[in-house]
């Protein structure tokens, strides 16, 4: 793979540009404010949050990967993501739900582990204590957006149709297919945007992978062929992180005595969701 030199080296990126960067946001604040929408805190707080947390990253990743300690700070790094990412998936659903954290941990976990052996194990990319804890991170990072709105479709949806579940159970339709009648609602609107930016890539978007490596002088063909293997992962990942977190609540909506749950239930109050993750 032969790498030429980006305009990207030249050190042209620095303060300026990012601030430049900015103007965008600050005027989606300003149209947000013009129509009352409310959500400019929510802009500067997402903004500022991003600044913090990527120089933490920064500043973490020149010191610990430049140590003899390396792949043990990586090793300590992706176990922290996973843990973040399931108790992000877990609260989210502001309910307790039997089995959900364990569900969001193991599709979590298990598909970073996949998404590891097939990058490291087919030689994409060398084997270094900061391409794993990169790969983990694009793996994790797209697991808990997918992972998310699968737990908040699945939780509305058993709320908000708690008179369908009832009039299931009435029927005399056990467990199993009470939720293969309920779950795939939930499932494919969840997926919906995770499927949507696959279909639409090459057409409106050029993702970021690709366009790193094309700007970096990367043959075209292998740019592709690089990407094509990130969003299949990214794909797959989303996937088997809805289809896990919607059985799992879809399954805890009823009791093993089949009646329905006591968080479905309308007086059933949840946990305020938290601002923390």
């Amino acid at each position: 793979m032969v790498i030429a030199q980006s305009p990207l080296t030249s050190g042209a990126v620095g303060l300026p540009v990012v601030l430049a960067s900015l103007s965008l946001v600050v005027l989606a604040m300003a149209l947000a404010w013009w129509l009352g929408l409310g959500i400019s805190r929510d802009l500067v707080v997402a903004s500022v949050r991003a600044a913090a947390q990527l120089l933490a990253v920064g500043l973490v990743f020149a010191v610990a990967f430049e140590s003899s300690w390396a792949l043990g700070w990586a090793l300590l790094w992706i176990g922290g993501m996973i843990v973040v990412a399931t108790v992000v998936v877990t609260r989210r659903a502001a309910y307790p739900i039997p089995g959900l954290r364990l569900a969001a941990a193991a599709a979590v976990a298990g598909t970073a582990m996949i998404s590891v052996a097939v990058t490291f194990g087919f030689g994409v990319i060398g084997f270094e204590a900061v391409s794993l804890v990169v790969i983990v991170g694009i793996t994790v990072g797209n697991a808990v957006p997918s992972a998310v709105l699968g737990v908040k479709q699945a939780v509305s949806l058993n709320r908000d149709r708690i008179g369908d579940l009832e009039a299931l159970l009435a029927l005399g339709l056990d467990r199993r297919r009470i939720m293969r009648f309920m779950a795939p609602r939930a499932a494919r609107a969840a997926l919906i945007p995770q499927i949507e930016r696959t279909k639409v890539v090459g057409l409106i978007a050029l993702p970021g992978a690709m366009t790193g490596l094309l700007l970096a002088g990367v043959d075209p063909v292998q740019a592709v062929a690089v990407q094509l293997l990130v969003m299949y992962l990214i794909l797959g990942t989303g996937a088997v992180c809805v289809v896990s977190v919607v059985a799992v609540i879809n399954r805890a909506a009823l009791t093993p005595d089949l009646r329905v749950a006591d968080w479905v239930k309308p007086e059933a109050t949840g946990r305020p969701e938290s601002d923390s993750f």
